[in-house]
């Protein structure tokens, strides 16, 4: 990309497009091309069509996604499915027919097997059954990313995909039911607070191990495989690290200066018990991680104390 490059994030408002920006941005690129949901309804194919025939961005980066924690994913499986397939086909469709030079598209780590090799390299996709807490969403973005394989394949497209690890950070999405774990803790924790609440309760018993990765290090990470990688295989985003939910649990309550009981639900699903990426791949190609999770976590808090309507999303 040279930095006059026309660029095209779509989802530019939600917390992995807004990081993206702001790498942009940053790294000196100022032909940025961005359109509000009220702008631009992904899933509208014509609509996508005709901006595409309009702006003709060279490059796209595809981070706009309907996505959700256990209890969204358990409940409309059939919005996240339909909603997310149309959305990445829509695009990637047109962005190919409109001449883009480069397309990155953004998965979850949560298209691999429920019961993939620990840590998951990108060779593991689609070897076993996925978990079923969040297999919809799984399957649309498997799609996502095989639609951009074949591309490649069959015409040349210079299509490429990277799969995040647990993302946090700037920008999250706090809602107290509808949200991800770390931030519907940090939500939770923060309220109990300032209640006075003297113990909080969290689905699961604790065990499942997870990895968390900083928004912008991710944003960093995007912009780098634009400039540096080609290929069909996808490339894993995330630290290498991992923790359970219970000690996710005691640094968000820590941060957040929560002092009372933590009580679990064991009623309530665990979902997949492990999900640790091999990031050797992306360390290969010269690019690892900076933001280590207390610190990250810290910067979070303080963006949701800096924008407290963010947790009525």
């Amino acid at each position: 990309m040279n930095q006059d490059s026309k660029i095209y994030v779509a989802g530019h408002r939600g917390m992995v497009g807004g990081a993206i920006v702001r790498a942009l941005r940053a790294a000196g690129f100022s032909n940025i091309v961005t359109r509000t949901h009220a702008e631009l309804d992904l899933t509208d194919q014509q609509a996508v069509r005709n901006f595409f025939a309009a702006e003709k961005p060279e490059y796209v980066f595809l981070a706009a996604a309907k996505v959700g924690g256990i209890q969204a994913n358990s409940e409309a499986p059939a919005d996240f499915m339909y909603e997310n397939m149309m959305l990445e086909m829509n695009v990637i469709n047109a962005a190919w027919k409109n001449g883009c030079r480069k397309l990155l598209f953004l998965g979850s780590s949560c298209i691999y097997p429920r019961m993939a090799p620990q840590p998951m390299p990108e060779s593991c996709l689609l070897t076993s059954a996925l978990e079923q807490t969040n297999e919809a969403y799984a399957l649309a973005k498997i799609s996502g990313l095989r639609y951009c394989a074949y591309l490649r394949r069959q015409y040349g497209a210079d299509f490429i995909s990277v799969m995040p690890t647990n993302l946090y950070g700037p920008g999250d999405n706090y809602h107290p039911t509808h949200s991800h774990v770390l931030p519907a803790l940090l939500r939770r924790f923060h309220e109990a607070r300032e209640q006075g609440l003297e113990e909080v309760t969290c689905w699961g018993d604790g065990s499942p191990l997870r990895e968390f990765m900083y928004v912008d290090d991710l944003a960093d990470l995007c912009l780098f495989l634009m400039q540096n990688y080609s290929g069909e295989e996808t490339v894993n985003a995330g630290t290498g690290k991992e923790l359970t939910i219970k000690e996710l649990t005691e640094k968000v309550a820590e941060t957040v200066g929560y002092t009372g009981r933590i009580l679990w639900d064991s009623s309530k699903p665990n979902g997949t018990p492990r999900k640790l990426l091999d990031v050797s791949k992306a360390a290969r190609l010269g690019w690892t991680y900076r933001t280590e999770l207390e610190e990250g976590l810290r910067l979070t808090y303080q963006d949701f104390l800096t924008n407290p309507f963010r947790a009525e999303r």
